[in-house]
């Protein structure tokens, strides 16, 4: 008997990629008149409204690892969009260059928080998600860009900072936070050191703000991504159990904000 094969070919403008029931797929966007590209991942299995989480990446831009841990929290059941903060496909491997991207933010706190809003709503818009239970979290220059976003006065329930950068140009917009912060830093973290954190935690004593610092013993910057070391950066290094503590650290506040 002939054996007959059919291969059919999906040519498709804009790609995405499904891991069992978890679909990652690109959505674009723009603000300020800059075109952007973030990631959206969800659990597809399920067409309930559920919690969504705005992830915003280290200093390299919206690379792999800031997509992957939105996959992650997709995989917890939550609908989680990987925000761009510096523009449609621009991501580097060269501080030198991480430093002049992010330095453009670190030196326009209103472009950075207005490009943060502009992620947050591509996320509340999306059907899967409950407007009403929205959180943020970010890693590094992700981290500082989370913190700044709840302090813009945000619809947040909940932020998680990854080893960000705590100072503020004005401590006093704390009081526009509206949801509860988790501070997850690193006890070894030069680019955060104590007169740092100490300062973070006057700021949000004075604004009454619902806040909880995590200080990881012998943890550097970067603790969590497990490509840090590869940049022989000082001060930049990975450390897993302090990794795994920290996202068990996150889960364990998302389960509290969201009534999980």
């Amino acid at each position: 008997m002939q054996r007959v094969w059919l291969v059919i070919f999906v040519i498709c403008a804009t790609p995405f990629y499904v891991y069992a029931d978890v679909v990652i797929t690109p959505i674009d966007y723009s603000q300020g008149g800059e075109a952007l590209r973030g990631w959206l991942a969800y659990d597809n299995s399920t067409s309930a409204a559920r919690p969504g989480i705005v992830v915003f990446p280290e200093w390299w831009g919206l690379n792999g690892y800031a997509k992957h841990r939105a996959e992650q929290l997709a995989k917890l059941g939550y609908v989680a969009f990987a925000a761009d903060i510096y523009g449609k496909g621009i991501v580097t491997q060269d501080a030198s260059q991480a430093q002049q991207l992010s330095g453009r933010f670190y030196n326009d706190i209103d472009l950075l928080r207005a490009r943060a809003a502009a992620g947050l709503e591509q996320l509340k818009d999306d059907p899967r998600v409950d407007p009403k239970r929205v959180a943020a979290i970010g890693y590094c220059f992700g981290g500082t860009t989370a913190l700044e976003l709840a302090r813009s006065g945000a619809d947040l329930i909940g932020v998680v900072s990854f080893h960000g950068g705590l100072k503020t140009a004005d401590p006093d917009d704390a009081k526009n936070i509206k949801g509860k912060i988790l501070v997850c830093t690193g006890g070894d973290d030069a680019f955060v050191p104590p007169a740092q954190v100490n300062a973070f935690e006057d700021e949000m004593r004075q604004a009454g703000v619902d806040w909880q610092i995590i200080v990881y013993g012998g943890a550097h910057h970067a603790f969590t991504n497990p490509d840090a070391d590869k940049f022989g950066i000082p001060n930049i290094k990975y450390d897993p159990e302090a990794d795994h503590r920290s996202w068990t650290a996150m889960e364990a506040f998302f389960d509290e904000i969201f009534g999980q």
